[in-house]
């Protein structure tokens, strides 16, 4: 997680009511990948509890390996504003180049 990740997280959260931390799931394979994210206010049995910077992220078992070694970066440009995961392993086998995922 980027500080700007880790900032865009913390403002959404800080509006919600009942929310402790964050989910992320991740669908798909090697063929594409789609990311889940989701305010949620407890972990779930046989989650991975993360504490990213005084941040929790709760992740589900099948979803850990696809995250592990992944960038959560959050951009707000003109162009577009959102969370963007960077996967470089991923990307390097199965020949795609830059960022995989959505």
């Amino acid at each position: 997680m980027t500080p700007n990740a880790i900032a865009a997280i913390r403002k959404v959260l800080d509006e919600a009511e009942g929310a402790l931390g964050l989910r992320i799931a991740v669908q798909g394979g090697c063929g594409g990948l789609q990311y889940e994210m989701g305010l949620e206010g407890e972990a779930r049995d046989g989650d991975a509890v993360l504490h990213i910077d005084n941040l929790l992220l709760f992740v589900d078992r099948e979803s850990k390996p696809w995250l592990e070694g992944v960038q959560v970066d959050f951009c707000d440009t003109p162009a577009a504003t959102g969370f963007v995961f960077n996967t470089p392993g991923l990307c390097g086998s199965c020949g795609r180049q830059g960022n995989c995922g959505s």
